[in-house]
């Protein structure tokens, strides 16, 4: 019973965790390449990277499983390297969840580095800096708050995934069941008890994770 009780507990954490860091490589480096940017098509661009913030769940996931379905070319290739689909796999939660948070984190980044005065990045180059250094040594600590906040803002996201989690990934216990999910069969079943303990636990952590990053908003004041 335990076990039961932890099991959706561990899965949500490890996939926030993994699909945290995915959002973190790809929303730290695009938010980079893109800000202060000036290019045509930049705007629809930019569209595309935040809709998964205002699509319902569900369109979310029906997009996912017909990218990543086994007559689709991505799940053509995975079925031929893995053998499976990938739909109804620990991977698909980590997907489906990196795409709902992505938006959160690249918005966040790209905040981060348009906030940094250019005359500090025309100063490095001035004094033989190249891009890599520039990168990492420069826009990065500059942008760091932003981007903790990003990351801490897209972990409770991902976290709390449950309508494209649940259609691309399902819900089979101790393989892609999540707390979201777990709280709904709980539900469903009339298990009022289990219900509220997986509830405290996603609002304990999210609260955590809310006041760490009210904390970091504070400090850059």
């Amino acid at each position: 019973m335990v076990n039961d009780f932890w099991s959706p507990v561990k899965l949500s954490i490890e996939v926030a965790i993994l699909s945290g860091i995915l959002v973190l490589i790809f929303g730290v480096c695009i938010g980079a390449m893109l800000a202060n940017k000036k290019f045509k098509g930049k705007n629809l661009l930019e569209t595309l990277f935040l809709l998964p913030l205002v699509l319902p769940p569900s369109v979310v996931g029906f997009l996912l499983i017909v990218a990543f379905g086994k007559n689709s070319p991505i799940g053509k290739l995975y079925g031929w390297f893995f053998h499976q689909s990938i739909i109804f796999t620990f991977g698909a939660a980590v997907i489906a969840a990196a795409i709902v948070a992505f938006p959160l984190m690249y918005q966040s980044a790209k905040t981060g580095f348009e906030a940094i005065d250019l005359d500090i990045v025309g100063a490095a180059k001035v004094d033989g800096a190249n891009g890599r250094v520039i990168f990492l040594f420069i826009l990065l600590p500059l942008a760091s708050k932003s981007i903790i906040s990003g990351a801490i803002l897209s972990f409770a996201r991902a976290l709390g995934e449950f309508g494209a989690t649940l259609m691309f990934a399902g819900n089979i216990p101790g393989k892609t069941q999540t707390l979201p999910t777990a709280v709904y069969l709980a539900i469903d079943a009339g298990n009022m008890k289990l219900a509220w303990a997986w509830v405290g636990c996603i609002i304990v952590i999210s609260f955590f994770m809310l006041m760490i990053v009210n904390l970091n908003r504070k400090s850059e004041k």
